[in-house]
């Protein structure tokens, strides 16, 4: 079971490193961060509502997970607001990595709200897993970085640190159907732009029949698909090695800088891939790691002096 949360875990943090994909091309067209995300929520709640119905499930809930699921929403929308807003005063690819930074705000949050112990090996590979990022977000030249950026990318790193560690601790989303809990969550959270919109007078919509289908893949791909996994991910492996595992995404999007846009890879940059894959599987291997270690240690037990 922990193979198939690692798994997802992975999933969905590449899948949501796509949101400057499609994210991109509709600020192009017009569109400002609050249009983006009204549309792309809106867009994902059919896909969830046909998966749910295809396997034979009810949208009710309890009126007891009614505030609980609202409480998600909010934070899942408020964290996709700061991203994408971030997108307007930084590079897209460098959001995304210094978006990184919540799993330490997960692991923080656990270890001290909920006294979760935290072993030397997972400070180690976090540790390890940061610098990589940290090297995956420059580039030869350096980089000046926006201070609303940064700040809007903390504000989007804490939101989300926030709804994955809610998602596995409150007693009240335990028995809640995962496709059933994001659906409700994209509901809730769907209001924070709607409300926005509405305030503004202003909603910007695709002039191009491809600027439609980038609704659609952000509405599919980061939304959808990627919450989904996420909530399963969480509920085999817990919140803060799917934290940890989100380390896909920034990665997900140098993949696409160097694919898609063409963008070069730097030595720097290289070595901090190779830093994140390393952290990663290491991660992953978990305690087998430890006990092949000890396991090493007793074939060479230490000399003894000898007795004067």
């Amino acid at each position: 079971m922990k193979l198939k949360g690692y798994i997802f875990g992975v999933l969905a943090a590449a899948t949501y490193g796509m949101n400057p994909l499609f994210a991109l091309p509709l600020y192009d067209e017009g569109l400002d961060a609050n249009s983006v995300l009204l549309l792309r929520y809106l867009a994902a709640l059919p896909i969830l509502w046909a998966m749910i119905a295809l396997r034979g499930r009810s949208l009710k809930v309890k009126r007891s997970e009614l505030a609980p699921l609202c409480g998600l929403g909010l934070l899942l929308g408020l964290s996709s607001y700061g991203l994408f807003e971030s997108y307007t005063y930084m590079d897209a690819g460098i959001a995304s990595t210094l978006l990184f930074v919540y799993p330490l705000m997960v692991a923080l949050i656990m270890t001290a709200v909920y006294r979760e112990r935290l072993s030397m090996q997972t400070i180690v590979c976090l540790s390890v897993a940061l610098g990589g990022i940290w090297l995956l977000s420059r580039n030869s030249a350096g980089v000046t970085l926006s201070a609303a950026g940064i700040g809007w990318v903390g504000v989007s790193a804490l939101s989300y640190a926030v709804y994955i560690v809610a998602v596995n601790r409150i007693p009240q989303m335990r028995g809640v159907p995962t496709l059933k809990l994001t659906f409700y969550v994209l509901l809730f959270g769907l209001s924070i732009f709607a409300v926005k919109a509405l305030a503004t007078g202003s909603l910007q919509l695709p002039r191009s029949a491809a600027g439609w289908s980038f609704v659609g893949a952000l509405a599919l791909l980061p939304t959808a698909l990627s919450l989904t996994l996420t909530t399963v991910a969480v509920q085999h492996i817990g919140s803060t090695p799917t934290a940890i595992l989100g380390v896909f995404e920034p990665v997900t999007a140098v993949a696409f800088g160097v694919t898609v846009f063409g963008e070069r890879l730097t030595d720097r940059q290289a070595a901090g891939l190779v830093m994140v894959l390393v952290a990663v599987t290491v991660v992953i291997a978990g305690g087998n790691i430890t006990r092949h270690l000890v396991r090493l240690k007793k074939m060479f037990p230490p000399l003894r002096r000898n007795a004067k």
